[in-house]
């Protein structure tokens, strides 16, 4: 079945230090405040109109509390919420009102156990992408991805393709031919989702489109200018698979951002998948050098959407190991 579920909308996050968030997302990073109370942060990018892409909750431990879609009307909302309920997955609608900005909306933990958020209407605000005197930072200028680790991609790759209708654009297998990674898209570009083996269900990270890549290395100036160079992870680099800009920080409560420009078209239905090996040297980091242990070990806790407490990892399917670059 196809829905029109048409891109990443939002993440909602929760942090325990706002003021320390704000300094980071908006002094440095240069995404724009919508809104700000003493509880949230409500963040877009430059030439997002809606009302926010992230929010930010204050809470006394760092965790993920949704994963937003955006569909196309509330009768397809419906309609993806009946057909939820009908895999007894448990939906939880979130009535009109009920959230600061957003439409009547529903939660659900998919079988891998993220906690997803879908919803048809958000307020809008002013698109600042040619207000060029209020750019700074990293000028992010929109959401571009979830990554998440998940203990069995295959059995997750399959809900959101054969029952979801997400597309692959590119994916990775073992020596063997087990699915280790997948890269699923609504929207016309490499990924709203990937999925990758691991210590799950986790967010990895959040990807943020930039303008250009110097956008990266400018961010990454202002960062050590500011004194966040130890929150720079990983990168700058270009991955090979989706041929990508990149550069992964970490903010004040360890949540992972990446910042992102430079993949492709993939809006054709008869595009036809990319296959990489696990150990290809230039899947992850086309230019070859290796990402750092924390960026394969260390991911946010999810939070379960009927009871908001912490989902435990689990250990994946796949036996858990760091890829060896055969060089």
């Amino acid at each position: 079945m196809t829905f029109s579920i048409i891109r990443c909308a939002r993440a909602v996050l929760h942090v325990t230090d706002l003021a320390a968030a704000r300094d980071f997302y908006e002094r440095v990073l240069g995404f724009v405040v919508t809104e700000a109370d003493e509880s949230h942060l409500y963040l877009r990018g430059l030439e997002e109109y809606h009302h926010h892409s992230l929010l930010l909750k204050k809470a006394p431990r760092p965790a993920v509390e949704a994963l937003g879609y955006k569909v196309g009307s509330e009768q397809e909302l419906e309609a993806l919420y009946e057909w939820f309920a009908a895999q007894t997955l448990q939906p939880k609608w979130l009535e009109d009102g009920s959230q600061r900005a957003v439409g009547r909306a529903f939660r659900v933990q998919d079988p891998s156990g993220l906690p997803l958020e879908f919803f048809a209407q958000m307020e809008k605000t002013e698109r600042l992408l040619q207000r060029y005197d209020l750019h700074r930072g990293a000028r992010v200028q929109r959401i571009d991805h979830f990554n998440c680790a998940v203990r069995d991609v295959k059995n997750a790759y399959d809900f959101y393709v054969h029952g979801l209708g997400f597309a692959c654009s590119e994916y990775t297998e073992t020596e063997d031919g087990k699915l280790w990674a997948a890269w699923l898209h609504r929207k016309q570009n490499v990924h709203d989702l990937a999925l990758m083996n691991g210590k799950g269900p986790r967010l990895h990270h959040i990807g943020f489109w930039l303008p250009d890549p110097l956008s990266l290395i400018h961010a990454c100036d202002v960062l050590a200018a500011a004194g966040y160079a130890p929150n720079i992870e990983r990168g700058p680099g270009r991955h090979g698979l989706s041929n990508a800009f990149f550069v992964y920080l970490r903010d004040p409560d360890g949540h992972r951002i990446e910042l992102y420009n430079g993949d492709y078209l993939t809006s054709d239905p008869d595009f036809p998948p990319i296959r990489w090996d696990l150990d290809d040297p230039r899947r992850q980091t086309f230019w070859g050098h290796a990402a750092p242990d924390s960026w394969f070990e260390e991911a946010s806790i999810v939070l379960d959407v009927h009871s908001g407490q912490p989902i435990e990892p689990n250990e994946p399917t796949l036996a858990k190991r760091k890829p060896t670059f055969l060089i």
